[in-house]
């Protein structure tokens, strides 16, 4: 989760490089785990506009239009870090999204969500978005606001949850026993 210790001092005497969003609450899972509607996350080695860059580049490649951009900003949270910690992924970083920049005229961020989709697909396969796509399946998906928002109830104990209600996703479509297979347990 965001850091949400971060106190005022911290906050004013840091890089100066903060991505900050407000929570559209539209997600009561994700709204019931904030302690706010805003968001703020203080970037150590990225400025504020490539932690942009790559918050939306991430939308781009793993598009869910209701989910709040503050999980999103899990991803941007990872990269920044491993930049810190690496100067390799420091300048794929840096490079990658000039190069995006570049590509776009100046600004790929002012471009529509069409124009930039077209540039995202263009870059697939490089190493800006190979390092994205590899930290977000990751950032993004295995954390609890991301439970919440696609309803995943997460483990449930040693024994998994195939007998405590694995089959109350109401996104998956209904499928015929058969389709299954035997379950542990249960084969007489």
């Amino acid at each position: 989760m965001l850091d949400q210790s971060m106190n005022r001092r911290r906050f004013l005497k840091g890089s100066g490089s903060t991505l900050m969003g407000t929570l559209a609450m539209t997600s009561m899972p994700i709204a019931i785990l904030a302690p706010s509607r805003s968001w703020a996350l203080e970037l150590q080695q990225l400025d504020a506009h490539q932690g942009e860059v790559l918050l939306t580049l991430t939308r781009h490649i793993f598009p869910h239009p209701t989910l709040e951009d503050a999980v999103y900003a899990l991803v941007v949270k990872d990269l920044d870090a491993e930049a810190a910690a690496n100067p390799s992924t420091a300048d794929t970083m840096r490079s990658g999204i000039a190069a995006l920049d570049n590509r776009a005229g100046g600004d790929w961020l002012a471009l529509d969500d069409e124009q930039q989709g077209m540039h995202v697909r263009a870059i697939a396969g490089s190493d800006l978005f190979r390092k994205v796509q590899s930290t977000a399946v990751v950032s993004l998906y295995n954390n609890e606001m991301a439970f919440r928002h696609f309803g995943y109830g997460g483990e449930r104990g040693d024994a998994g949850y195939l007998s405590r209600g694995f089959n109350d996703l109401t996104w998956l479509p209904d499928l015929p026993a058969s389709a299954s297979g035997p379950v542990p347990g249960m084969n007489g």
